[in-house]
C-alpha cells in the first residue's frame, strides 16, 4: 500500500470548531482566522482546515501525500492526518467544473514586520505605501500578494476580488495586534488582480471598500483596486541631480498649468509624452503643473475630490504610463509639479468615508468633519495614523513618481476652525483661538519631511489669507506664536485679485484703481510668491484672461499682452493656465479643453492668437536668460520703483536687479494712447538702454510702436535719480529695457 493510500485511510475527523469561532469566520468577524484555518499540530497528528465555499471537495497534497478532507458544512473542510510535523503542502480544491492546486494562505507567517507595525502605530512610517496596500512579493519562497489595511475598529476584514468572484468568505484577514492593521498573504494572486476589502463594521454590517493605499485602480466609474508593481526604468538621473544644484527661490520658475485629461482630449499618458514636453519646451516654461492626477470618481471635480490618494487616475493609463510622461518631461528639461489635495475627501461609500464603520479618516466631531463648502469630509489631522497617511502620501508622489513639487490645494480651509462657518458652528482651540492646531502641525510635518527626504523638491501653498509665515521655516516662530508652515512658495492670491480687477476696468477709469497694481509691493517680500493665473480664474463665469479685458478685440489682446509683460517682470514666479498662452476667448471646459482650432491656418484670426503665443515664448526666453528677473525674487534689494504713482497716465515703471546689481527696466502703459518721450529716471551708472521686449510689436499683433535705437541716459534729474531716458511708450503695452 502506498503512503498516499495510507494517508487517505488515515484521515480522522478534526476536533469541531467552537461554534462561536465558526460563526465569526463565516460572518467575517474573526480577528485570528490563522488560528483556526491552515495546518496545526495536535495530539496524534496535524489538523488541516480550509474554508472554501462552493467547493465540492478539498484535499491536502504534499510529497507522497494526498488526503481528502472531510466536509464540515458551510464550506469548511477538515481532517487530522497522522503526521509528526506540518509538511510543505498544497490544497487541491475541486469545484463543479474546475480543479485547482493552490498554496494555503493560512500556512504563512505575517508578511509585515514588527518595525513596520511600530512605525505605523507611532505615525512615523514615511514610506507607508510599502507596508500597507496590495504588494506582490515572494514570501516564504512562494509568489503572491500581501494585502494589508488599517481598520482598527472593524470586527473583521476579508479580501474580495475577481479571484474570489467577489465573495469574501474564503479569505478572512488576521488582526496584527493593537496596530489596527489586518493582513493576509494570498499565494498565486498577482499583478492586475482586482480587489477590495470587505469590512465588518462595529454594528455587524458589511461594506466593501477600495484600498486606501491602492497604487492602481479601475477606470471610473468602476472603483475596484488593482494589484500593481512598477516596472518603469527611469531615465532622468541627470535631471534629478541638476535640480538640487540651485535654490528654487533664486532660479527661473515659470509654470504652465495643465489639466491632463483635457489638454488634448483623448490622449493617454504615453501619447501626451509625445506632445506635451515638446510644446512646453518650445514655449520656454521651466515647469508644468498638473491639476490633481490622483484617482477621483467624478471627472467634473477636475481631480479635487480624491478617492485614491496613492493611485494616478486610470482614465489616461497605468501608473507606469504616468511615470513615462514625467520621465519624458524631465528629459526635455521640464520640472513637474502636481496638485495635491489633503484638505478633504468625498463621501463615497466605497472609499474613505466611515471606512471601518467609524469616523476613521474624518474627524469624529461632525462640526469638524463636514466641509461646509464642498459637501466633503475633512481629515482628522490630530490622529497619528491619518497624519501619517497624508505625510507619506506627499513623500510617495515625490519618491515614486519623481515629481519636483507639490502644490497644496485649499490650505486656508485647513488652517482655520471657523473657515466658512458661522458663530456656534465651531469651537475655539485650546488657546482660545480659531486656528486648527492639528492642521498646522500636519502641514509643518509634511513640509519638513518632504524637504528632508526629497532634495530639490518644492512645496507650494494655495493659501488665500494673510496667515503669518506660510513660507517661513517651521523652527522660526512668528509674532502669532506659531512656527512657519515650511512651504517653499505661496500663491499670491492678493496680487491676482487686485491686478485682474485693475485691467478689467476701462482705461479711462484705471487711474482710480492705480493702487490695485502697486499694493502688491507693500507685502511682496512677506512670503515667497508665485503669481497665479490659474484654472480658477478662467471658469465659472470669470471669463478667460483676454475676455476680462475691456474694449474691442485689438484692445483686449493688447491688454492681455501688456498684462503678461507686467506679470513676467513683477517679483514672484509665474503660472499660466493652458489656453491663456494663445488668448483663448472662451472659458475653459474640462469636457473639450483648449480651443486649439484658434491657431489653425483655416481660421481667419489665427495670426492674432499665434502672436500672443509667440509673445509668451519670448517672455519665457528672456525671463530665463535675465537673472535680474528671478535671482533676487525674495529680496527687497532686487526691486525699485521708478514711478509707482503715475496714475493719471496709467503707467507703471520699476527696476529689477540681479545679484551683481545688473538692472532690467519694465514699463507698462495701460492707456490706449502713445506716450512720446516719456521721461523716466534711471541708474546713472548705465550709459545707454535698449529695448529687448515690446508687447506692442507687430509680430505679436500690436501696432508696432517701438524704440528701435538705444537710448542714451541724459543728465536730466527725474524720479529722484540724476539721469533719465525718454522712451516712447506704446499703447496698452509693456516694454522691457536693458543696458545697451
Amino acid at each position: 500500500m502506498t503512503s498516499e493510500a495510507r494517508a487517505e485511510r488515515g484521515v480522522r475527523p478534526a476536533p469541531p470548531l467552537d461554534p462561536a469561532d465558526r460563526r465569526r469566520l463565516l460572518a467575517g468577524e474573526h480577528h485570528d482566522p490563522h488560528g483556526h484555518l491552515g495546518a496545526h499540530p495536535v495530539p496524534g497528528g496535524v489538523v488541516f482546515r480550509a474554508l472554501r465555499p462552493f467547493a465540492r471537495s478539498v484535499a491536502v497534497t504534499a510529497k507522497g501525500l494526498r488526503a481528502q478532507l472531510r466536509s464540515e458544512g458551510d464550506g469548511f473542510f477538515a481532517g487530522v492526518l497522522p503526521l509528526t510535523e506540518v509538511p510543505d503542502y498544497r490544497l487541491l480544491v475541486t469545484y463543479d467544473h474546475d480543479e485547482l492546486e493552490l498554496h494555503d494562505p493560512y500556512r504563512f507567517l505575517p508578511a509585515l514586520g514588527e518595525l513596520d507595525l511600530h512605525l505605523i502605530s507611532e505615525g512615523r512610517h514615511e514610506q507607508l505605501w510599502q507596508a500597507l496596500g496590495a504588494r506582490p512579493m515572494t514570501h516564504q519562497g512562494v509568489t503572491g500578494t500581501r494585502f494589508t489595511v488599517w481598520a482598527p475598529n472593524a470586527r473583521g476584514v476579508r479580501v474580495v476580488g475577481d479571484f474570489t468572484y467577489w465573495d469574501g468568505t474564503a479569505f478572512p484577514m488576521r488582526s496584527l495586534g493593537h496596530s489596527g492593521v489586518w493582513e493576509l498573504f494570498l499565494p498565486g494572486v498577482g499583478e492586475g488582480a482586482l480587489y477590495k476589502y470587505e469590512i465588518t463594521r462595529p454594528d455587524g454590517g458589511h461594506t466593501q471598500r477600495a484600498d486606501p493605499l491602492a497604487r492602481r485602480t479601475e477606470c471610473p466609474p468602476a472603483n475596484g483596486s488593482v494589484v500593481h508593481a512598477s516596472h518603469h526604468q527611469w531615465q532622468d538621473a541627470a535631471w534629478l541631480e541638476r535640480r538640487t544644484e540651485h535654490r528654487i527661490h533664486e532660479s527661473p520658475f515659470s509654470v504652465y498649468e495643465v489639466h491632463l485629461p483635457s489638454w488634448r482630449p483623448g490622449l493617454t499618458y504615453r501619447q501626451l509624452a509625445e506632445q506635451l514636453p515638446a510644446y512646453v519646451k518650445d514655449l520656454g516654461f521651466t515647469h508644468v503643473e498638473f491639476m490633481p492626477v490622483a484617482e477621483h470618481p467624478f471627472g467634473g471635480s477636475w481631480g479635487y475630490q480624491v478617492t485614491g490618494f496613492y493611485a494616478p487616475t486610470a482614465r489616461l493609463g497605468t501608473p507606469d504610463d504616468l511615470k513615462f510622461l514625467i520621465d519624458a518631461l524631465h528629459q526635455a528639461g521640464i520640472g513637474v509639479i502636481v496638485d495635491w489635495v489633503p484638505a478633504h475627501f468625498p463621501r463615497d461609500d466605497w472609499a474613505l468615508a466611515a471606512f471601518d464603520g467609524t469616523s476613521l479618516y474624518e474627524h469624529a466631531d461632525p462640526q469638524r468633519a463636514a466641509h461646509p463648502d464642498w459637501g466633503t469630509l475633512e481629515f482628522d489631522y490630530g490622529r497619528t495614523e491619518v497624519r501619517n497617511f497624508l505625510v507619506a502620501n506627499a513623500v510617495y508622489w515625490c519618491e515614486e513618481f519623481h515629481i519636483d513639487g507639490l502644490r497644496v490645494d485649499a490650505v486656508a480651509s485647513m488652517l482655520y476652525l471657523d473657515y466658512s462657518r458661522e458663530d456656534g458652528q465651531w469651537t475655539p482651540n485650546a488657546r482660545g483661538g480659531r486656528e486648527d492646531l492639528d492642521a498646522v502641525a500636519f502641514l509643518q510635518e509634511m513640509n519638513a519631511t518632504v524637504y528632508r527626504r526629497c532634495p530639490g523638491v518644492v512645496t507650494i501653498a494655495e493659501e488665500s489669507t494673510a496667515w503669518d509665515g506660510v513660507t517661513r521655516p517651521t523652527h522660526l516662530v512668528g509674532a502669532g506664536g506659531f512656527g512657519g508652515l515650511g512651504f517653499g512658495l505661496k500663491w499670491n492670491m492678493g496680487w491676482m485679485h487686485d491686478s485682474l480687477g485693475y485691467v478689467a476696468h476701462e482705461p479711462v477709469h484705471r487711474k482710480y484703481h492705480h493702487n490695485e497694481m502697486t499694493f502688491s509691493m507693500v507685502y511682496a517680500y512677506s512670503e515667497n510668491y508665485v503669481l497665479p493665473i490659474s484654472h480658477d480664474e478662467v471658469v465659472h463665469g470669470k471669463q478667460a484672461l483676454v475676455s476680462k479685458m475691456p474694449g474691442d478685440w485689438w484692445q483686449r489682446r493688447a491688454d492681455h499682452r501688456a498684462y503678461l509683460g507686467f506679470m513676467w517682470a513683477h517679483p514672484g514666479k509665474q503660472l499660466l493656465f493652458m489656453g491663456q498662452e494663445f488668448a483663448q476667448g472662451a472659458e475653459w471646459s474640462h469636457e473639450h479643453g483648449p480651443e486649439w482650432w484658434l491657431l489653425d491656418d483655416s481660421y481667419a484670426s489665427a495670426g492674432d492668437h499665434r502672436g500672443v503665443r509667440d509673445l509668451v515664448r519670448d517672455l519665457n526666453r528672456l525671463y530665463t536668460a535675465t537673472p535680474s528677473l528671478w535671482q533676487r525674487d525674495t529680496m527687497p534689494e532686487g526691486f525699485a520703483w521708478v514711478t509707482g504713482d503715475a496714475w493719471e497716465d496709467n503707467v507703471f515703471a520699476f527696476l529689477r536687479f540681479d545679484a551683481q546689481g545688473g538692472p532690467l527696466l519694465s514699463v507698462s502703459n495701460f492707456s490706449p494712447v502713445v506716450r512720446h518721450e516719456y521721461r523716466l529716471g534711471v541708474p546713472e551708472r548705465i550709459a545707454a538702454w535698449h529695448e529687448v521686449l515690446n508687447t506692442d510689436a507687430a509680430a505679436y499683433g500690436g501696432s508696432g510702436v517701438a524704440n528701435d535705437e538705444p537710448m542714451k541716459a541724459e543728465p536730466i534729474p527725474w524720479h529722484g535719480r540724476r539721469t533719465s531716458i525718454a522712451p516712447v511708450l506704446p499703447p496698452l503695452a509693456t516694454i522691457w529695457l536693458r543696458p545697451a
